[in-house]
């Protein structure tokens, strides 16, 4: 398991699943931590064909955030692996609907296929 410290308001932890990586985020993803989660995503989707973003703990999410998932979604789909968020909630839920990204990655976790095959 990949873990990385608290940085003030942001966690990460990944951990490589038989079946996918489990990316868990906790606090707030915005300018000051979206370089080190864009990294911590490229990771995941070089580690597995599928990467799981659980959101139950992000407390906030803001466009840099949005655009690291959208980068690491692009870089998912460029191997043929698949990324998806899980236990979005309030705000958070609220921004991915917004801007579309919702759609675009979220998934019913019990299908295992992965996109763009």
């Amino acid at each position: 398991m990949a873990t990385s410290e608290p940085e003030g308001r942001f966690a990460v932890r990944r951990q490589v699943h038989e079946d996918r990586v489990v990316v868990w985020l906790q606090g707030e993803i915005d300018l000051m931590v979206a370089d080190r989660l864009l990294s911590e995503l490229h990771a995941a989707v070089e580690q597995s064909p599928e990467i799981e973003v659980d959101l139950a703990e992000v407390t906030f999410l803001d466009s840099t955030g949005i655009r690291a998932l959208l980068n690491a979604h692009a870089a998912a789909l460029r191997l043929g692996h698949r990324i998806y968020v899980t236990n979005a909630s309030g705000i958070v839920m609220q921004v991915l609907e917004v801007t579309g990204v919702d759609s675009l990655l979220t998934a019913d976790p019990r299908d295992r296929r992965p996109q763009g095959r």
